[in-house]
Formats: structure tokens, C-alpha cells, sequence
């Protein structure tokens, strides 16, 4: 969890040293409201009771980070802590991860509760620590249950952290007894949310004069004040804010705008280029231009195809270039501690070259374009103004006889073109790939639903034999990307954010490992509009 996956456009727009609302960024804080009481009631609860603790709360409200901050917190001369890692899900898996926890080489509830008796001989506590604990089986509760009754001699303290759920698979192995303590997490207030925004905002390097207080209050309500969420919202509210920024520059004229350090690049290019000129004297001048247009690849070097001007990398959301000695454009590291956005792990799973990344800044299409030149029809009329009489009766004559001409090759076309029409239809209907069907089916579902992006690349094959493995649920849509295609593979239609993020869990593992987030289908269609 020390990856920041943060996306470069999203981090030069903003000025941010790393992405604010990752889940673990450099220098991160604790952040105390409604979690610091619950932390000093564990530790209270761990020396008086001889309850087995449950801290519960739904996905995102900050479960794992008390249960790392109590470890932080303990006395390590004191307490031994074991931490189950996620995963785990049967009763002997459990028993060796405990036993790896004590040293020990035998995995049985009598070696762990000796040595958990020794520990207490020498001063020293066992603290057993379980998180994602609804996700263990129910012989892994009982032995749970055990290790926290003991057997007299001494008995490990143990902490659940899990969601709602678990409460009722407890009260079912207890059989009435009374077993566990639990203790429910609370949502942050509106209050407290601008709270924890400001702290993450600042530990980036900027305040929370980024967000306006109307923007406040829609991520507090659309979060629910989780933690989890509010890091969710806060990022998607500011991406869709970019891109707006960035379409409208765009179509308000070309702005050139570059963080400082790359422009103290340029102008160091452009002072050893006129040091060179100056150097070289006026004689060398016309060898001198060529080699100011190599060193700024800022500048387009010709008109594509299609008459339109291609933008300036800067403009177009790419990521901060530097120069060195040619025009070769090279990647310049972030501030931090940043991270590609690119899904390795998924990239070597699929054999393929992807490029998936958390909103794109997806380059607009330039509103500069070059009209055609009708110079072409100026010299026409020169040589009329000579006989000028004679071209008024003599044009009917080339007229009828060019008419003549197209009709006879208009005849003759349906003849020849009778021939080959049969050969393209088999061959168009015989691939049966899956079609971008997504557009229709993006542009007819509400932007305020959200999808799982899974993953892209730029073969459209790879994309196709994906939805096909997958099934319905797996659509794709096409964008442009760094001035070529890119084919971006999507999961689910979902009603909200927390739902999306539920359905991660159904993905195949490799999928999983890819990392798929949620986003809104407004943000798709958006970039499919461009």
C-alpha cells in the first residue's frame, strides 16, 4: 500500500508533491477526529477486559489504519503484536500465522496458549490483530474464540477489525454467551471532513483553497464522511474540475502554461542556442535556425493529414518534458515519491503493452485549422479577359461533351462495380469481434453512474478477446491518447461509488491485481465526446 499510483497531468495541473488522496503518501498523519477516542477505548479495553475486541465499520471508514496505529501506539517492550495479514480465510492457515507470529514450530491452540503463558511470565503481552476478519470461515472464528477464552494461564488480547456482519456469525458460535466487546466506527462530520481535506491537501503542498466550500460539502455528502470515500470523491471532483479547466483554455485560445522548472528548462535552451548564434556570428545564422526549431519540440513540426495544427505537448495534459541537447523529449521525474499509473502487474498477466491511468487528461481536438487554399482558382479567370466575347458561346460545347462523358462512365460503372461487390460482404460479415458497442451503450446510460476501469491498451484485439473471456458486463470505448488509440476496457454499470468499489472483489485476480477503480460514466463520456 506504499504505491501512490498518482497521475502526472493530475499532479502538474494542481501543483501537488504527490497525489493527496492516495491511501498512504509521504508524511502522512493521523488524522484524530472520531478515531482518537476509539484508539484510547482499545487500549483501556485490552488492559481491563478479557472480551474479544470488534471494531466494525463498511469498507473504506478507516479500519486497517486504527488497526495500524494501535500496533504504532503499543509499548513494543511490553506487547507483542501479531497482525494477521489479509487473505486468510481457514482455521489452520490462521493457527501458522500465529505460530510464525511466536516462533514457535508447531501450529496447535495448546503450543500458542504455553507460549502466550510464557510471554506473560516475562512481563509480556500478546496482542492478536485480524483485519478483513468477516472474511474468515467459521472454524476460523472458533479458533479464534478459543485463543480469547485462554485456558487460566493466559490468554493472547484479541482485536477484529471487520464489517457489521461479523457481529451475527459471532452471537451464532458463542451460542448466548457473551464473547466480544464491539465497538462501531462513526462517519466525520462536514466539519471534520474540510478538517481531514486541509490536512491532506496541505501534506501535498497546496490548501484547501483548492476546493470551494460548495465543492466541500458534495464530497461530504456524496462520501457519507468515510475517510475511504471522501479520498475517492475529493480526487474524481478535482479530475473532472482539470478536464474542464483544460477544454475550456482550449476553447478560449491557446494557452501556454508550463510548471516553473520546466520553464527554466526552455530558458536555458534558448540562452545556449543564442550563445551558439552569437558565437558563430551572422554567417552561421540560416545553420542556427534549424537547430533552434530541433531544441523545441514544443513547436509543431508539420501540419498533419487532416489540416488541423497539432498542439503543444504541454497543452494537451502529457506528462512534463525536459530537453536534453535534441529534440528529443524525455520524461522528468515528479517531486516525492511519485508512481506510474500504468497496471504492471496486469500488464505482465495479459502479455500486452497497456496504459491505463486514472483519468487521462485526453488531449481536445485543436479548434486551429488550416483552410484549403482556393488560390488554385485565381489564375483561371487571367487568360478570360482576351476573348472575351468568344467564351460565352463556345462553353456549351465542352459542357455537352464532358456531360457525354460522365454519362457513359456513369453506365459504365454499375457493370464493373457489380463484380466486386459480392467479395467485401462475406469478408465483413464473417469476423464476429467485439464491436466499441460501449459507445452507444456510454452515451445512453447517466453520467452519474459509475464504471469499473479496468484496464487499456493500444490492440483493440487484446480489448476484444478480454470482453469476450469476460462476458457482458465487460464493455470498452476508444479515445485517443498521446495522439494514438487507446482502447480502454471497462466492468458494471453502478449506482454509486461504494458499489463499484464492492464489485473490484468479484474481478478475476488478475484483474484484481491491475488495480480497477471506480469512475463516473459522465468522465467517459466526456472523453469519448473529444
Amino acid at each position: 500500500m506504499t504505491s501512490l499510483h498518482a497521475d502526472e497531468a493530475f499532479l502538474a495541473h494542481y501543483q501537488f508533491s504527490h497525489d493527496p488522496f492516495a491511501p498512504r503518501v509521504p508524511g502522512f498523519k493521523f488524522f484524530p477526529a472520531q478515531r482518537k477516542p476509539v484508539l484510547g477505548q482499545l487500549h483501556h479495553l485490552a488492559r481491563y477486559s478479557q472480551l474479544l475486541l470488534v471494531v466494525t465499520g463498511p469498507e473504506g471508514s478507516g479500519k486497517t489504519l486504527l488497526r495500524q496505529a494501535l500496533v504504532a501506539s503499543t509499548n513494543k517492550q511490553a506487547v507483542q503484536s501479531v497482525v494477521i495479514a489479509q487473505g486468510i480465510t481457514g482455521g489452520e492457515a490462521l493457527l501458522r500465522q500465529v505460530a510464525q507470529g511466536l516462533s514457535l514450530a508447531t501450529a496447535d491452540t495448546r503450543s500458542i496458549l504455553n507460549q502466550v503463558s510464557q510471554l506473560a511470565l516475562t512481563g509480556q503481552e500478546v496482542y492478536l490483530l485480524i483485519d478483513d476478519a468477516d472474511q474468515l470461515d467459521d472454524a476460523a472464528l472458533q479458533v479464534v474464540l478459543t485463543l480469547a477464552a485462554g485456558d487460566g494461564e493466559g490468554r493472547p488480547h484479541v482485536f477484529l477489525f471487520a464489517e457489521q456482519a461479523l457481529l451475527e456469525r459471532l452471537e451464532a458460535l458463542a451460542n448466548g454467551e457473551e464473547c466480544y466487546h464491539a465497538i462501531e466506527l462513526q462517519p466525520y462530520t462536514e466539519e471534520e471532513t474540510r478538517d481531514y481535506l486541509a490536512q491532506r491537501l496541505e501534506g501535498a503542498g497546496q490548501g484547501i483553497e483548492v476546493l470551494s466550500e460548495e465543492q466541500v460539502e458534495e464530497i461530504h455528502q456524496r462520501s457519507g464522511g468515510w475517510p475511504g470515500a471522501i479520498n475517492g470523491e475529493a480526487r474524481e471532483l478535482l479530475i473532472e474540475q482539470m478536464l474542464a479547466q483544460r477544454s475550456g483554455a482550449r476553447r478560449g485560445g491557446f494557452s501556454f502554461s508550463l510548471p516553473k522548472k520546466h520553464l527554466l528548462a526552455l530558458a536555458v535552451v534558448l540562452v545556449g542556442v543564442a550563445a551558439a548564434w552569437v558565437m558563430q556570428g551572422r554567417d552561421s545564422q540560416p545553420a542556427s535556425e534549424p537547430e533552434l526549431s530541433a531544441s523545441l519540440p514544443l513547436q509543431p513540426s508539420a501540419a498533419p493529414a487532416d489540416g488541423k495544427a497539432p498542439e503543444p505537448q504541454a497543452a494537451s495534459g502529457a506528462p512534463a518534458i525536459e530537453f536534453a541537447g535534441s529534440s528529443q523529449p524525455l520524461p522528468l521525474p515528479l517531486v516525492g515519491q511519485p508512481q506510474a499509473v500504468i497496471r504492471q502487474p496486469l500488464a505482465e498477466a495479459a502479455g500486452e503493452e497497456l496504459d491505463n491511468f486514472e483519468p487521462p487528461a485526453a488531449p481536445d481536438p485543436s479548434t486551429v485549422t488550416v483552410p484549403p487554399a482556393p488560390i488554385a482558382a485565381a489564375p483561371a479567370p487571367a487568360p478570360a479577359p482576351a476573348p472575351a466575347p468568344a467564351p460565352a458561346p463556345a462553353a456549351p460545347k465542352p459542357a455537352t461533351q464532358q456531360q457525354l462523358k460522365q454519362t457513359e462512365t456513369k453506365q459504365a460503372e454499375p457493370a464493373v462495380a457489380a463484380k466486386p461487390a459480392p467479395a467485401p460482404s462475406p469478408a465483413t460479415a464473417k469476423p464476429a469481434t467485439p464491436s466499441p458497442a460501449g459507445g452507444n451503450w456510454y452515451a445512453q446510460q447517466p453520467a452519474s453512474r459509475y464504471a469499473l476501469q479496468v484496464v487499456g491498451s493500444r490492440s483493440e484485439a487484446n480489448i476484444q478477446a478480454m470482453v469476450r473471456e469476460g462476458g457482458s458486463e465487460y464493455r470498452y470505448f476508444k479515445k485517443i491518447h498521446q495522439g494514438q488509440p487507446l482502447y480502454v476496457l471497462t466492468y458494471g454499470s453502478f449506482a454509486s461509488r461504494a458499489a463499484a468499489q464492492a464489485a473490484v472483489k468479484t474481478l478475476p485476480a488478475k484483474l484484481q491485481a491491475g488495480k480497477p477503480w471506480p469512475r463516473t460514466i459522465g468522465s467517459i463520456q466526456q472523453e469519448m465526446s473529444r
